[in-house]
């Protein structure tokens, strides 16, 4: 079973950048991983994707501000998070398949 655990997060002023990490425990070269996120009172939301063949897919609120990448290498995925905003506040969180989670990692965006 895989183990996922993000790490990256913490606070930082609107329009800066943070990078987050979704290490896995073993192989997800041929799983799909997604980030997602849960904001104070709201709904777990879609952040990113990316397929085992490296084709990504965003949420229309991060596309040209969020870059998602893996290193199959290093089990490893990444989500680049640039021009920040408040309401990119939340807890962020990895998942392979839709199956295995991480335990999230906070991100708070504040001046």
């Amino acid at each position: 079973q895989v183990q996922l655990v993000e790490s990256g997060g913490g606070l930082v002023q609107p329009g800066g950048s943070l990078t987050l990490s979704c290490a896995a425990s073993g192989s997800i070269s041929r799983m799909f991983v997604t980030w997602y996120r849960r904001a104070p009172g709201k709904q777990r939301e879609f952040v990113a994707q990316i397929l085992a063949n490296g084709e990504v897919s965003y949420d229309f609120s991060v596309k040209g501000r969020f870059t998602i990448s893996r290193d199959n290498a290093k089990n490893t995925v990444y989500l680049q998070m640039n021009n920040l905003k408040a309401e990119d506040t939340a807890v962020y969180y990895c998942t392979s398949d839709n199956v295995h989670w991480g335990q999230g990692t906070q991100v708070t965006v504040s001046s």
